[in-house]
Parts: structure tokens; sequence; C-alpha cells
């Protein structure tokens, strides 16, 4: 990509994503879950006293699940039997990791193996251009399974309205403000995933 004089160079090409990592309460439920349940193969373990980045110690397992574009989905053990806390000002359902699958009857299909596995499951839900199913890992993460239904939006037409999109809820957010249509995060009622009138 060229820059136009005067303006700063374009940032490295990003290419995919590798991986997102997260804390897991312990290693092997965690492998029985995304490789023996969703069938996400174990394909790399780090394990150390010392982290790397930051030189602390800190004995840990690092877990690496590879799905089918080579990304991947990983953990940390820290040996102590404790998964992350929910963030306290944020709802259960915002944050998530969506994870596509090929076909309606492939999500269907995944639904049943996951609740004759005992796993809660909502959906399928119609988001108009995708079908998901939601549940939660072991460690209170939420997942949606997802697949893509129907045309979807021509991407540089999506991509021209999608700063505007954002301005206009930057205003929208602004005035529901003023009419206190949104309550300070402060206010707000945030179920834990082990909350039954949440799942």
């Amino acid at each position: 990509m060229q820059t136009a004089p005067g303006q700063a160079p374009a940032f490295v090409p990003v290419l995919g994503l590798h991986h997102l990592a997260y804390r897991c309460r312990d290693a092997e439920e965690t492998r029985a879950f995304y490789e023996d349940l969703l069938g996400l193969p174990l394909v790399h373990v780090i394990a150390s006293d010392i982290v790397p980045s930051t030189g602390e110690h800190c004995p840990y397992v690092h877990i690496f699940f590879r799905l089918d574009d080579g990304s991947c989905i990983a953990f940390f053990d820290l040996g102590d039997d404790q998964a992350a806390d929910p963030s306290p000002n944020t709802p259960m359902w915002v944050s998530h990791v969506a994870l596509r699958v090929h076909s309606l009857a492939r999500l269907e299909e995944a639904k049943g193996r996951l609740e004759a596995a005992g796993v809660h499951v909502v959906g399928v839900t119609d988001h108009g251009f995708i079908r998901s199913i939601y549940f939660f890992d072991p460690n209170g993460i939420r997942l949606e399974l997802t697949v893509e239904v129907g045309e979807p939006e021509p991407q540089d037409e999506a991509r021209r309205k999608a700063r505007q999109q954002v301005a206009d809820w930057t205003g929208r957010k602004e005035r529901l403000r003023g009419e206190g249509a949104i309550a300070p995060s402060a206010q707000r009622i945030v179920r834990s995933h082990a909350d039954p009138a949440y799942r």
C-alpha cells in the first residue's frame, strides 16, 4: 500500500490470527474439552518456570489447539486450579470466541454432540447473515459456533459504510446517556457464567 505525501507509513501487513490466549483452570480438563469434544488437536505445549516476555518467575504450561485454518486457541495453566475471574463490569455475553463451521447441518450436529455431553447450549440463534450456537467451556469462556447463511454484503460496500456507522453509534450513545437510557457500568447487573438464570 502506497503512502500519500505527508502521511505516516502504513503499518506492517498483518497476515492473520496466530493464536488467542486465555487462562485455564486445568490443562487436562481444558484439553479434554477442546480436543476430545470439539475436535481441535493439541499441537504444541510450552512448560516453563520463567515468563519469557517479562522474566518473572511463574511456573506454567501453555497449550495450543489448532483450527482448520492453522490459527490456534491457547491456554495458560498457572498451577493454582483457578480460572480467570469474569470482568465485573462486562456482561458475560460480550466477551466470546466465535468459530466458523461449514454448514447449518454441521452446526446442528455440533449442538447435538455438545448437549449429549451435558453442555448447555443456547441457539440456534438467527442473526440474519449468520446462525450461531453459544456455550461455555470449563473455564467460563463463552464460545460461539457460527455459519454464514444467505448472501453476505459485498466487502467493499460494508467497508465503505463502516466508519459512518461507528460515528452514528457514537452520536446515538451520547443521546442515550443524556436521556438516562444507558446506565453507568457500576449500576449494570453483570451475571456470572455460573448463574443458572443466565445459562
